[in-house]
């Protein structure tokens, strides 16, 4: 250990002449320790809020979704669909079609998203098995009508009953233009009506499914008047530990640049990068009590100062420079920051395991029983970063005192 060290270590720790200069330099070091810890957990309650969020939607967000570039829909052509089939890892494409609808049932009317499925639709996320009063089932042989699939809360706003056989769920979609722009005179509605027969309803945290209803692709061609090849989406099934990017680059490559492939967090980067600019304003908020807890860290550091006051008289009569006096007391500062640091990091450990295996703090009528919390390697650095910079910028002031005290008395 140099000399600014072992001096910096004497200085924090040896017994100072006035109890209550201990007092001043347990309270900075308590203050850095709780502004440490209030960081790391803040930063953990945020990363278990995004946790609890990817959770959710990675229940029905397929895989691999494929929009295009520009515009809402597509024409899926045969030989794109075989391309994508014979990738490595690709199991199963299903085709989507998406638009924005009025519902209306027993009176009830509210707008929604509607969205054309086929077959495979199951298969990419299980939504079969998310289906509670009723039955997955859009093909009804025996009745006049088509089945559809309500959201939850749409079924809510409506009073959706999947087991009342006789009222039917009416759609209406805007119909298409006429060429040339003009408006339709021959008094007829502006409004495409279609019935359907609710067959259940989809119970699910997916925000999108919950305010959808689910209908067959086909269906919903003829509801917007599109071709058959039409779509809004592709939705990719892969094999597992194929969600690599080496796969989605070769999806792209078949695809090519007018189209988008989007991960599963890619399909919910908008809510993401939300969640994460929270994330980090609070993270500020928090820095900046951190700078106010700073002055304590100031305060204590100039009473060291004050209190070795003859000791850098002598030191400085032996040759030593201005530069190794303010070196001594910036280690005192960012040693008595460490000393906070590691306790903060201590006492945030002690919580997290009480939160996790108690639920210390929960959060009423919720369905968490707790507030989620999870730790992040990279946090740690990050908050130690943080507080070190601060402690630094507090000890620069009586660093720079210290330094002029041996140069005021060496010119008397």
């Amino acid at each position: 250990m140099n000399l600014p060290a072992r001096m910096a270590w004497r200085y924090l720790f040896a017994r100072k002449s006035t109890n209550a200069i201990n007092i001043i330099t347990l309270i900075a070091a308590t203050g850095v320790a709780i502004g440490a810890a209030a960081l790391i957990l803040l930063l953990s309650v945020f990363n278990g809020f995004e946790d609890i969020f990817l959770g959710l939607f990675n229940n029905l967000n397929p895989d691999v979704r494929i929009e295009a570039a520009e515009g809402k829909s597509f024409d899926l052509d045969k030989s794109t669909l075989e391309s994508l089939y014979r990738l490595d890892g690709v199991v199963e494409v299903s085709q989507t079609l998406e638009e924005t609808a009025i519902f209306s049932y027993d009176g009830k009317q509210s707008a929604g998203r509607i969205k054309g499925v086929d077959s495979l639709y199951p298969l990419i996320n299980g939504i079969d098995s998310m289906v509670r009063e009723g039955s997955y089932d859009l093909d009804l042989p025996e009745s006049k009508r088509f089945g559809a699939l309500v959201g939850n809360q749409l079924s809510i706003v409506l009073g959706v009953d999947p087991l009342n056989q006789f009222q039917p769920l009416t759609v209406f979609m805007s119909r298409p233009k006429p060429r040339g722009g003009g408006f339709l005179t021959t008094g007829r509605s502006s409004y495409l009506r279609r019935e359907f027969q609710p067959t259940g309803i989809i119970r699910s945290q997916e925000a999108f499914e919950n305010q959808a209803v689910l209908i067959k692709i086909e269906e919903a061609r003829k509801l917007l008047s599109l071709s058959d090849s039409t779509v809004t989406s592709l939705e990719v099934k892969l094999a597992p530990g194929f969600d690599i990017t080496d796969t989605y680059d070769r999806i792209q490559s078949v695809m090519g640049p007018a189209f988008s492939v989007k991960d599963r967090y890619q399909q919910e980067n908008s809510i993401l990068k939300l969640m994460q600019v929270e994330k980090w304003v609070g993270f500020a908020i928090v820095s900046l009590m951190m700078i106010l807890i700073s002055f304590n860290l100031v305060g204590a550091l100039w009473m060291i100062v004050l209190e070795k006051k003859r000791d850098i008289t002598i030191l400085r009569s032996l040759g030593m420079t201005a530069k190794d006096i303010r070196t001594v007391f910036l280690r005192v500062g960012l040693l008595l920051c460490s000393i906070g640091l590691l306790l903060g990091f201590l006492l945030a450990t002690v919580l997290y395991v009480i939160q996790k295996t108690t639920g210390l703090i929960s959060l009423p009528g919720t369905f968490m029983e707790a507030y989620p919390i999870s730790f992040r390697w990279m946090d740690f650095p990050v908050v130690a970063i943080t507080v070190l910079g601060i402690g630094l910028l507090a000890s620069v002031l009586p660093a720079i005192r210290a330094g002029k005290i041996g140069a005021v008395v060496s010119e008397e």
